[in-house]
């Protein structure tokens, strides 16, 4: 497909919609040349119109899914809910809602689990065929009818699981002891087969569906919790027969990991993600360098305060970031994890020129 050439008129602002994040401005909705559907997928498939910046896509996480409820993580047809949480997920593991971390967690000190061997035993598998599908369908007929990229949140993947039924300092010590890997080999070939056919089902009623976002935390804020060799032997095959399968149903695959990670992008791509975007403890700028022609990387502008700078000043800056990040053969996304700084004129100045740069 060749990508339109610009046209000044698409800077008609059509609406404004709230920011994500605290302190963002309202992120002005331009009058583009297709719809935000259409030009998620024509990105995916290294064709950009213009820069991402999350506007495009509706995040899906739907009632049904009991982790959403526990997790205090609702996107969907009964409304937006991540005030208010806990209670069992798909597992039965017990969270509790924190209102001082803004999420829910398991209580530490007493895991589920104490060895990983004890999995194959002691775990109760969910059926996800019991749950209201036919409820959840009727209810999110409405939230799915849009033009944007929508988008199906997984959380607790594969480590982050592992966690929730054994503490953190279990999950780190089983996914090294020799005489736990097998087992928990076992567990997150099971847990993907689970997650597949999750996935299927999900597609089966909300066929609107364009990919999935699986949550999977690596690291901390200065380092990534387990060695790359680690995470290439422990996560990534059972990673890659997800993403495999997304792939497989022409669905589009994200994962959302948070810590410095860094070293881990290599296993990123292995495992088969399309994107990542990671925050601000991570050199955006030096990884999508190294990786961007392999995966889709969220990139952090560069931080300034937007009182202390003119407009024109603003459009400078958005233009340096065009120049830099926006190359139609080498695309990135504008990462939700800088949003809270850019105002009006830089976000007109940054569409205006990743038009230009991709239509090129």
């Amino acid at each position: 497909m060749a990508v339109p050439a610009f046209d000044p008129k698409e800077l008609t602002v059509v609406r404004e919609v709230p920011g994500f994040l605290p302190g963002a401005e309202p992120t002005p909705i331009f009058s583009y040349p297709v719809t935000p559907k259409e030009g998620f997928i024509s990105l995916l498939k290294r064709q950009p119109i213009w820069q991402m910046s999350g506007t495009e896509q509706t995040m899906f996480c739907p009632r049904v899914h009991p982790d959403n409820v526990a997790r205090a993580f609702i996107m969907d047809g009964t409304g937006i809910n991540m005030t208010e949480g806990g209670g069992s997920d798909m597992f039965g593991i017990e969270w509790e809602y924190v209102p001082q971390a803004g999420g829910s967690m398991v209580r530490p000190g007493k895991p589920f689990i104490e060895d990983a061997n004890e999995i194959a035993d002691k775990v109760v598998w969910p059926d996800i065929d019991a749950w209201d599908w036919e409820e959840a369908v009727k209810v999110n007929k409405e939230f799915l009818s849009t033009d944007n990229f929508i988008v199906c949140w997984i959380m607790n993947g594969w480590y982050e699981r592992l966690i929730s039924f054994m503490d953190f300092e279990g999950a780190v010590m089983a996914v090294f002891d020799e005489d736990q890997q097998d087992a928990v080999k076992a567990f997150f070939t099971k847990l993907s087969e689970l997650y597949i056919k999750l996935i299927d089902k999900y597609l089966e009623c909300f066929p609107e569906i364009d990919g999935f976002c699986i949550h999977d935390d690596w690291g901390s804020q200065r380092e990534t919790f387990f060695s790359p060799a680690i995470a290439e032997e422990m996560i990534v095959p059972y990673m890659k027969m997800v993403t495999d399968h997304i792939h497989s149903k022409g669905k589009f695959a994200d994962l959302h990991s948070c810590g410095q990670l860094f070293k881990q992008v290599p296993n990123m791509i292995a495992a088969g993600w399309d994107s990542w975007s990671g925050q601000a403890m991570n050199d955006t700028h030096k990884i999508y360098e190294l990786y961007g022609d392999k995966i889709l990387i969220g990139v952090i502008p560069e931080t300034y305060d937007p009182a202390d700078k003119s407009e024109e000043a603003q459009r400078e800056a958005a233009r340096e970031y065009a120049n830099k990040f926006c190359n139609p053969k080498k695309p990135s996304v504008l990462s939700a994890f800088g949003l809270t700084m850019l105002n009006k004129a830089y976000r007109e100045e940054l569409y205006k020129q990743s038009r230009i740069n991709y239509s090129k």
